[in-house]
Formats: structure tokens, C-alpha cells, sequence
């Protein structure tokens, strides 16, 4: 069973970062091979609220609709998905989010999956792997569009045509 991990430090604090990632009705807008993801129902258990949406990811002629449910464990800074379902037997991602200073975190990214057959593994696998892998940066560039450029990053950004 594939499992990707990640954990990036990005210019951006962990509460800013944890409703970037809460917010997965707009997933279709940034996130690779996500084509609709909706929340179909939401309810809370004190200060964790649990989703179920619905994601359709598509890929060429495949296109699979899941469910999953979205576990928001704000005083925890975590974001579990568990999922099954369509192409799916099983997927299972934790986000945390660790403060660093007030405009500064690491985000942690920890993501299995498989396949429902061996056949979709061959045909699908390094796709998927290739597109989970890019999850996480996807995400720092939303909050860099969304939350603006930090200014760490544009005073040491490098212009393209000056490298050498």
C-alpha cells in the first residue's frame, strides 16, 4: 500500500493553514486531479467537527466519485480523511499543523491509499503517487494566493531570468 509524506515549513501560521485545508469545497479551484468536492453533511462533537463530502478526482477517462469523512480537530491542529469507495478500497491522509512563530508553521502531511484492484494499482498508481506528492505544495501555493506572498519569500525570491 503507497504512502507518501511530507512536511513542509511554510511562511504562513498554522491557523491560517488549517482553514486552508478545512475549506474542501474549494479543492476543484488548486488540487491536482480534483474535479468536485462537496460537503454533504457537517455536525459537531465539541470543538472537532466531522464532514462527509463527496470528491470526484478525474484523470483521462477515469473520473471515480467518494466519499469521505473529514475529521476538524481544531484544538489538536489535525485533519484526518478516511475514505472508500469508486476506484478507492482505502484512503486515509493526517494533516498537522505545528505553530513555529506567529507567521510560520509545519504542516505534516501523511498519506496511504489502495487501489480496489491490482489492475487500477498498474494502470493509476503513478499517477496518483505523482499527484498525492504534489498535495502539499499544492496547498502552500493556494495560501501564498489567498494570504498573500510572505515577505521572507519575496525579499530572498531569486527573478527566474537572473539565475545563472
Amino acid at each position: 500500500m503507497p504512502v507518501i509524506q511530507a512536511k513542509r515549513r511554510i511562511h504562513h501560521n498554522a491557523q491560517r493553514m488549517f482553514e486552508l485545508v478545512a475549506d474542501v469545497e474549494r479543492y476543484p479551484e488548486f488540487l491536482p486531479l480534483c474535479e468536485r468536492h462537496v460537503i454533504r453533511s457537517r455536525e459537531r462533537h465539541g470543538a472537532v467537527e466531522i464532514l462527509v463530502t463527496e470528491m470526484t478526482v478525474a484523470y483521462e477517462v477515469f473520473h471515480t466519485t467518494y466519499r469521505s469523512r473529514v475529521t476538524l480537530d481544531r484544538p489538536n491542529r489535525q485533519i484526518t480523511v478516511e475514505a472508500a469507495g469508486g476506484l478507492l478500497r482505502r484512503l486515509r491522509t493526517v494533516w498537522t499543523f505545528e505553530p513555529l512563530a506567529k507567521n510560520r508553521c509545519d504542516v505534516g502531511f501523511n498519506l496511504s491509499y489502495e487501489l480496489a484492484s491490482t489492475l487500477l494499482a498498474l494502470l493509476l498508481g503513478g499517477v496518483l503517487d505523482a499527484a498525492f506528492g504534489r498535495f502539499v505544495r499544492a496547498f502552500e501555493h493556494r495560501a501564498d494566493v489567498v494570504y498573500g506572498r510572505p515577505l521572507q519569500q519575496r525579499q530572498t525570491a531569486v527573478p527566474r531570468y537572473a539565475r545563472g
